[in-house]
């Protein structure tokens, strides 16, 4: 019996024969399960001798959703862990320490969406100054939600008081409007001199207050704190690499 499907009897039994009904057209445990690790599989630290994966995973829900754990979720939380761990040993992945998964309520969720934080938590030191690719502890921290019927995406934070600024490059631009190009094309609203830019290379997109950088198909791509990214919610001090443009991303 596969590692998932043995998941997906133990939490039928610990919901009774009311499993479906109690879950249906709602956020489904079975895919927290496989969102879960996805993150472990898409968060990997590569140290010399071994390859890290997050130990410690924060999963958000809508208030409606949170309310049909009730009963649930220690059982849950417990049956998540010990899946996360076997999916660890399967996959030839190490951890720190056994995987612990938390439940949190998010107002912004909507019905049958849920996000997932990943964490590493207690590496050791040694290790973590080894590392060669990879996220370090201090790059985990964005949010990513799974939607039925929308692409994942990072859950932009609360908008935060103040100017944004993106500085670097011997300039400090102010980020206004809704939308700003980056790339080497004059047409640009932020330009790169840096050949190993793209013409049109990123997009800033303003949501609520928060700015979110996109990779618009760049030869060389987007680094947010030296990890490559596709997409991903900029906080007060991230480091945006594009080509080797290096600009820091700050609130006034």
């Amino acid at each position: 019996m596969s590692v998932l499907r043995n998941l997906e009897s133990k939490l039928e039994g610990l919901v009774g024969g009311a499993f479906s009904r109690a879950f249906k057209s709602r956020v489904q445990p079975v895919e927290i399960a496989r969102k879960l690790a996805k993150e472990m599989q898409d968060n990997q630290t590569v140290s010399i001798s071994r390859t890290y994966v997050p130990n410690h995973y924060t999963v958000f829900l809508s208030p409606q959703d949170r309310e049909q754990f009730e009963g649930y979720e220690e059982g849950l939380k417990k049956e998540l862990s010990d899946y996360l761990l076997e999916h660890a040993r399967t996959e030839g992945l190490a951890l720190v320490t056994r995987p612990t998964v938390e439940f949190e309520t998010d107002d912004r969720l909507a019905l049958g969406e849920f996000g997932i934080l990943t964490q590493l938590v207690g590496a050791a030191e040694e290790e973590a100054a080894a590392a060669e690719v990879g996220p370090s502890a201090e790059d985990f921290g964005h949010t990513i939600v799974y939607s039925p019927d929308r692409a994942a995406r990072s859950l932009a934070p609360i908008a935060a008081s103040g100017r944004a600024l993106l500085v670097g490059e011997g300039r400090r631009t102010v980020l206004s409007g809704s939308r700003l190009l980056i790339g080497r094309s004059r047409d640009s609203d932020i330009t790169l001199e840096d050949p190993n830019a793209s013409r049109r290379h990123a997009e800033l997109r303003n949501e609520d207050g928060a700015w979110i950088i996109s990779d618009l198909g760049s030869t060389n791509g987007v680094k947010v704190n030296g990890r490559r990214v596709a997409e991903a919610v900029l906080q007060p001090g991230d480091e945006v690499t594009l080509g080797l443009a290096k600009l820091t991303f700050e609130r006034e």
